[in-house]
């Protein structure tokens, strides 16, 4: 999708409608407003994107991008093992100080769900980036079943966004992190076998 560079024109509008799309939802808004904040014409637009439901893929493409790189720098910023785990709860919590309204994807999904819009393949993927980057950073701490645990971390993940806004509990992520972390110290005892030998926890 952002297969290759944006005109200065085309940069303003898609911030522009990132800023709108996030804070009021998609279907909220219309073309007419996006080309006026942007300081542009529909037809500048519709020259950059084809139309707005392409506009809306830039959109959630661009948020995917900035979401994994703000995660993968945070985690490597930190020693390996259970660390690097809960490093992507805390890098949820820097995130969130600038996403009041949770999860851009969550919304997106509650506005296309049940679709057949090629934006629900971008929502999945980043559900599906998450889940594998816990499994990944469960493997590289040594734990068995790593999958298992990427994907009960994930829901722990994933559970936290929508309690911190719809659910109005602002020590989610921090609750989630806590049983994560009990999680962890459950598993401590976890070996990973690789040829058949049993390796110590790392």
């Amino acid at each position: 999708m952002l297969d290759k560079p944006l005109t200065p024109a085309g940069e303003r509008i898609l911030t522009v409608a990132s800023e709108l799309f996030y804070a009021r939802g998609i279907r909220a808004v219309g073309v007419d407003l996006i080309a006026e904040e942007a300081g542009t014409t529909k037809k500048t637009l519709y020259d950059r994107f084809g139309s707005k439901d392409g506009l809306v893929q830039h959109y959630l493409t661009r948020r995917y991008g900035l979401w994994c790189d703000h995660v993968s720098r945070y985690v490597e910023s930190l020693e390996p093992g259970d660390a690097r785990i809960l490093g992507v709860y805390d890098a949820l919590d820097l995130w969130m100080r600038d996403n009041h309204r949770g999860c851009g994807f969550v919304n997106a999904f509650a506005e296309f769900g049940g679709t057949d819009s090629p934006v629900l393949e971008i929502i999945k993927s980043e559900k599906e980036w998450t889940r594998t980057l816990f499994a990944r950073l469960a493997a590289d701490a040594g734990y068995a079943d790593a999958e298992q645990l990427g994907s009960r971390l994930s829901v722990l993940h994933e559970g936290a966004v929508v309690m911190g806004t719809a659910g109005g509990r602002d020590d989610a992520i921090s609750v989630a992190r806590g049983v994560a972390a009990e999680l962890l110290a459950a598993l401590a005892g976890a070996r990973k076998f690789v040829a058949g030998v049993e390796l110590p926890r790392t």
